[in-house]
């Protein structure tokens, strides 16, 4: 059976870019580009004070482990709804937060996302500013800048997606901000922050990081509301507000404060906790998630695996992962590496 030429011919520039692809995922470019440089100096200096958002306001949640990252919907009932899970092509580093330039890290943590921070003239096709390192980042010493979600499937500590998946996320914020939203939380994980992983990775360096992550986690999980994020004392706290009513410093020890937590959050931490002491007692933790360098949906991993295998039709492994823009899998920018 013969394919009509444009679609021998599409057939085979996807291919080529998939193959660059995978050719390239070992020595990964920067995610800065000389058309996000004027991005980098735009991140928040301090967290935002809680505010009402309009219906149709986005969220955006993002898993390591998992390589998903996910666009909530708030509705008019004041709670946010799953709008889309988009599978991400590919994230650098390990486990664990971005601490320092050239790290390979991507980030975890809580960020907010500004109109300001969003390029639609990107390299990558479109990207979004995380704005690390945020407050508590700052405070720690953290470094580093530039720190993106953006297309053409290439990371050296950002998140990237595929062109396609970036321009619907892209789309979704803008919408948004259309409708009045000043700007958008991101919440980036590790994993997603059940009692079960929490067990498996136990032993990792990062656990009291990431107990503390669980905190803003489980409000999110339970009340489908956005929790308010502040920072002092080297860590995050949650639906806080400080006894005398000043802000909360985030390069400060922790003051008194007022700290807001749901009975339902509480019951949930509760059995999180139970499951936890259980799991450990009985043997059942489990292990970590083991690799060499960062991770990439199951999606596209088969599909480049795929790729190697004769006898399957290139329609068959090509056409479920789209392109738009391939030759940008190949470019290798001289950026530093973040």
């Amino acid at each position: 059976m013969h394919l009509p030429a444009r679609r021998r011919a599409r057939t085979a520039t996807r291919r080529a870019a998939l193959a660059v692809a995978l050719l390239g995922l070992a020595s990964m470019g920067g995610c800065m580009s000389v058309s996000d440089e004027t991005y980098k100096d735009l991140v928040p200096t301090a967290y935002a004070e809680a505010k009402a958002r309009p219906p149709g306001s986005i969220l955006v949640r993002i898993f390591k482990e998992e390589s998903e990252l996910e666009v909530w919907k708030l509705g008019a009932d004041g709670r946010y709804a799953p709008h889309k899970t988009h599978p991400l092509c590919r994230w650098s580093g390990k486990l664990g937060p971005k601490k320092t330039n050239g790290d390979r890290q991507a980030p975890e943590g809580f960020y907010r996302v500004t109109r300001a921070l969003m390029n639609p003239n990107s390299k990558y096709h479109r990207s979004f500013n995380l704005g690390y390192p945020n407050p508590l980042e700052k405070s720690l010493g953290y470094t580093g800048d530039s720190l993106m979600v953006h297309g053409a499937c290439s990371s050296s500590g950002c998140f990237a997606m595929t062109d396609e998946g970036v321009g619907e996320v892209y789309a979704d914020a803008e919408r948004a901000f259309a409708l009045g939203q000043g700007d958008f939380q991101v919440q980036s994980f590790p994993f997603r922050m059940t009692a079960e992983q929490m067990a498996r990775h136990r032993s990792d360096p990062n656990i009291a990081f990431w107990r503390n992550l669980k905190l803003g986690y489980d409000i999110f999980e339970v009340t489908r509301r956005e929790p308010e994020v502040a920072a002092c004392g080297g860590r995050y706290v949650f639906d806080a507000r400080r006894k005398d009513r000043q802000p909360i410093d985030p390069a400060a020890s922790c003051p008194p404060l007022e700290t807001r937590v749901a009975p339902e959050v509480a019951a949930k931490r509760e059995r999180d906790d139970r499951l936890l002491q259980s799991l450990l007692s009985e043997g059942r933790a489990g292990m970590p998630m083991s690799y060499v360098d960062g991770g990439m949906h199951p999606r596209y991993r088969d599909m480049l695996k795929r790729l190697g295998t004769k006898g399957l039709s290139v329609e068959t492994s090509m056409d479920a992962v789209p392109v738009s823009r391939p030759e940008a899998l190949a470019e290798d920018p001289a950026d530093a590496e973040r």
